[in-house]
C-alpha cells in the first residue's frame, strides 16, 4: 500500500508542476491559498503569471525532481540525520528570505527559485522515503 501512496503522491506532484508551467491560469485561484502570488516575485509564462511565486515554484520543482530519485534509491535516514539534512537544505531559502525580509538584499526570481530547489528536493525525498520505509528510530544515525 505504501508503494501506491508513493506513486499517487509522485503523480500528483508531477501533475501540479506540469500545470504550473502549462496552464498557470487554471491553478491561479488555487495558488492564492498557498502563496502570496506577488507579481514582482512570480514568473510569467506567455504573459500569464504563474499560480505561485518563484520561491514556491522552486520548492515544487525540487520535490518533483526528487520523485524518481526517491523511487529508485529510497535509502531511509535516521530521524536525527533527516532533520540535519533538511536543515542544511533549507539554508539557501532561509538566507535569501531573511536578507530580503530584513531589507538588506533584493534577489531575482531566478535566485529565489534556485535557492528553494534544495529544500523542495530534500523534503520530497524524505517524504517519499518515509512512505516507503516508515520513520527510522531517532537514535540510529546512518
Amino acid at each position: 500500500m505504501q508503494r501506491y501512496a508513493q506513486i499517487a503522491l509522485g503523480l500528483g506532484i508531477a501533475l501540479w508542476v506540469a500545470l504550473l508551467f502549462l496552464a498557470p491560469g487554471v491553478l491561479f485561484p488555487i495558488g492564492r491559498y498557498i502563496c502570496h502570488q506577488r507579481p514582482d516575485r512570480s514568473f510569467f509564462i506567455h504573459g500569464h503569471q504563474m499560480a505561485v511565486c518563484a520561491r514556491c515554484t522552486g520548492l515544487y520543482v525540487g520535490a518533483a525532481l526528487a520523485v524518481p530519485f526517491a523511487l529508485l534509491a529510497a535509502y531511509a535516514f535516521s530521524t536525527s540525520r533527516a532533520r540535519r539534512i533538511l536543515a542544511i537544505a533549507a539554508l539557501p531559502t532561509l538566507i535569501t528570505w531573511s536578507l530580503e525580509f530584513a531589507g538588506f538584499a533584493h534577489f531575482s526570481n531566478l535566485t529565489r527559485f534556485v535557492a528553494a530547489l534544495p529544500l523542495g528536493f530534500t523534503a520530497g525525498r524524505l517524504v517519499f522515503t518515509t512512505l516507503a520505509h516508515g520513520p527510522r528510530p531517532f537514535h540510529k544515525d546512518h
